[in-house]
This record gives C-alpha cells, structure tokens and sequence, in this order.
C-alpha cells in the first residue's frame, strides 16, 4: 500500500516553495527528488524546498540546535543545496506559526548561512534579521547580450552581483544565468540583480537566482540591493551611526530593507501559506532514482 508524504504551499513576495515537514529528519530528499518537487508542470511547482527539520535531528544542524530548535534544509529549484533564502526563512516561520509550532513575536531559524532572527508581526508581516553584509572588493562586470555593466559584490551568506541599469528590460531573458567576470569571483555560481531607481531610497529589481532561474522575489537579493544602493548613495551606517532604510520592488511585490548601525540587516515582508496536500511517496520514489 502506498504512503504518503505531507506537503504544503507557501510564497513570500511570490517567491514560491514547496514544504516539507520532517522534524526527525526521516524524509530522503535527493536532488532528483527536489527537482522533480519543484517542477512545474510534471510536479507541485516551486522556485525551492523549504526541509523543515528539528535542528537536533540534522547532521548540519546539531551544533545550533541550543539556539535554534528548527532547521530550514533549504533546496534550490534545481535540487542544489544553498545557503539562505531571505523570502524562504519568512514562509519557514509562517509554516510554523501555521503548524502552531511557535507563536506570533520572536524565533530563531538554524540555516546554512547561521542562526536568523525572526519577527512574526501581528498585522501578518514578517521581519528577518539576516546579518551582516560582506563586500569584496574585487571588480566584477555583468554582461547581457552586447551590454555590460560594473557590478557590485555583494555576500549575504550567499553571493551577488548587484548591477545597476537604466532598464529593466536590458537584463533580457534571465532565465539563464548572464556572463559574469571574473569567473573565479564567484566558483560556486552566483544570483544576480538588475536594478533601476524609483525615487529616494526605493529601487526595483529583475533577478537570476542561482539554480532556479528568473524568479518574482529574492530575499537576499534585494538585502544585496539595498546595500549597494546604500554605498552608491553614499550611506554606511556602522559609519555614520544612521540606519539606511531602502524600499525594493520585486516582481511578486515589495520588500522594505534596513541596513543597521552595527551592519546587521532586517527584512520586512508578507509570507503566505496557500496550500496543503499529501505526496504519493511511490512517485517520489521513482523520481529520485
């Protein structure tokens, strides 16, 4: 007799993902199994996988399981393994609170990229503490058909190549990953982010995600952004002392980003839970082969 897997549906600013609660870690997941999840057409449908797995039960995990009880095994669209997803850690907190696992106020989140503060607001808003911004230094260039731009490298715990443009269209189709060089500045890949000015500290973004394609949101991508933004406009606030606060419109919606004195970065932004379902565990047995 078949059994079945429990599943749920879940987007941030239309940054979408497929759920799959796990406490004890029992579910196999291969990348086959995590493509074939996220395929749009022959599955549910997902730009990634939220794994939600007690930290204690994860072998990844262990060591932050005194400050975070829960883990986001987080997959890319693809089935690859990544660090952080901003709009992932705000519906992972929804799921939670949906699963009457935690309650609305403050959480921590164990995630590849470290442990994350977490703020489920009353009006539905969920705020993200996604640490610190690196920068390094070296020059990077993104390039789409025979335009090309200086780009900004940016590290959220996963990397980025802010480029700031005149048109959104001028990052064409970004459903492939555009040419970045130096190569060996990002050797694990790279999300890149195209953006344009709205007004006064309110920029807009296209972006390819890494392993996923063009998708409507990124949550550290639009952190990437807003700290770019920031040094172009000449604002750093562990040196000024003033926090910067920079509105990003994504295609699935709006984020709003502040970067603090002591360089630790908050994202604010809506996280929906739209859909329960079950997996037929043959079939995912058969696509993970």
């Amino acid at each position: 007799m078949s059994t079945r897997i429990a599943f749920l549906k879940g987007h941030g600013t239309e940054n979408d993902f497929v759920i799959v609660p796990d406490p004890d870690n029992a579910v196999d997941l291969p990348p086959a199994a995590v493509a074939a999840l996220c395929d749009r057409r022959a599955g549910i449908g997902g730009d990634g996988l939220l794994h939600v797995v007690r930290s204690a039960a994860h072998p990844e995990a262990k060591d932050m399981a005194d400050r975070a009880e829960w883990f986001m095994d987080y997959r890319n669209g693809d089935g690859s393994v990544a660090e952080m997803c901003g709009n992932g850690v705000r519906v992972f907190a929804r799921y939670l609170q949906h699963a009457g696992l935690v309650a609305e106020g403050d959480l921590a989140v164990a995630t590849r990229g470290g442990v994350k503060r977490v703020h489920l607001a009353k009006n539905g808003d969920v705020t993200v503490g996604m640490g610190r911004a690196l920068l390094p230094t070296a020059d990077v260039t993104v390039s789409v058909g025979g335009r090309s731009w200086p780009a900004r490298n940016v590290n959220m715990g996963n990397p980025h190549a802010v480029a700031f443009v005149d048109d959104l269209a001028h990052a064409g189709d970004l459903n492939a990953p555009p040419p970045v060089a130096p190569a060996s500045a990002y050797p694990d890949g790279v999300n890149v982010e195209f953006v344009v000015d709205r007004g006064p500290r309110h920029v807009a973004l296209r972006v390819h995600e890494r392993g996923s394609g063009e998708t409507r949101s990124c949550g550290t991508g639009a952190c990437a952004v807003a700290v770019a933004a920031a040094r172009r406009d000449g604002a750093d606030p562990t040196a000024t002392g003033t926090p910067a606060t920079y509105t990003v419109d994504v295609p699935g919606g709006r984020l709003v980003i502040t970067e603090l004195p002591d360089g630790e970065i908050e994202m604010t932004g809506p996280a929906v839970i739209v859909a329960t379902g079950e997996i037929e565990s043959e079939w995912l047995e058969t696509v993970s082969r």
